[in-house]
């Protein structure tokens, strides 16, 4: 086999005959392979801190943070953008998500969407995209062509790049600024990249929202200060914070909340 087109990703499972396994010895087996992710994550901390470091000026600037990529890595994507508005107070532009065959793939896989070189790039310019933006590109593969192309297209474009991937050799690497690779290896199921391929990327994102966040000082303490109060539970969590920072009783607390629309507000007031 051509080692450059050999993937760590598709590499054969350390477990066979899973078919005759227990439920429990399935589990096990799963699990094992689970904990390996995080160690794995932990040896791309340096390459993740240059890239935040790269990152947070721009954002501080105004730009804006894209996440592009197809099928589960795209999801993984569009699930991390999506939770900065609520957890942070952002605006939902901010960070953005784009998968492979638009919002239909969120559910449902879009034959062929990924092989499109192009529609990642057009979608950029439909968001204006500037040299004040970054886009990160997510494929467990390192070869999907959209992420890759569109990869090719913003780094000649002279915007900040970054990839997510899990294959050290991989083509995503060559057009990314700040290569992200976690080397998770083989699946427990040969080739499913859900499984801890998509672990390690939803562990790096994770990472590069919260960090950013943190630096762009939407957190107070430990405290998410600027979150939306958007259900019950969520006023009552602001409700807490507000007591614990003021001591008042709750009622209090809770009006005074609900009067101002966040615990930043409450808190600066004092």
């Amino acid at each position: 086999m051509n080692d450059n087109l050999y993937k760590i990703t598709e590499s054969e499972s350390l477990y066979h005959h899973l078919e005759q396994l227990s439920p429990e010895e399935i589990l096990i087996g799963i699990n094992m392979e689970d904990q390996k992710v995080a160690l794995v994550v932990e040896k791309c901390i340096p390459t993740i801190a240059g890239f935040i470091e790269d990152l947070l000026p721009r954002m501080k600037q105004g730009g804006r943070l894209f996440y592009l990529g197809a099928g589960t890595s795209g999801r993984l994507g569009i699930l991390d953008a999506s939770e900065c508005p609520p957890t942070f107070g952002v605006s939902p532009d901010r960070v953005v998500g784009l998968i492979a065959g638009g919002d239909a793939a969120i559910r449902k896989a879009q034959e062929y969407a990924e092989d499109d070189e192009n529609a990642g790039w057009l979608e950029l310019l439909k968001y204006n995209i500037n040299s004040s933006d970054t886009v990160v590109g997510i494929a467990a593969s390192g070869t999907t062509p959209y992420v890759v192309g569109t990869l090719r297209k913003v780094q000649a474009a002279g915007i900040l790049t970054a990839c997510i991937t899990c294959n050290p050799m991989a083509p995503i690497i060559e057009v990314a600024s700040h290569p992200l690779v976690a080397v998770v290896g083989p699946e427990f199921i040969t080739g499913s990249t859900r499984m801890k391929a998509g672990t390690a990327q939803k562990l790096i994102l994770n990472m590069i929202s919260t960090t950013v966040m943190i630096s762009l000082g939407h957190v107070k303490g430990n405290k998410m200060v600027d979150m939306q109060l958007t259900n019950e539970k969520l006023i009552i969590r602001g409700t807490r914070m507000i007591i614990d920072a003021t001591g008042w009783p709750e009622e209090k607390a809770r009006e005074t909340l609900m009067a101002m629309g966040s615990v930043r507000a409450v808190l600066d007031s004092i």
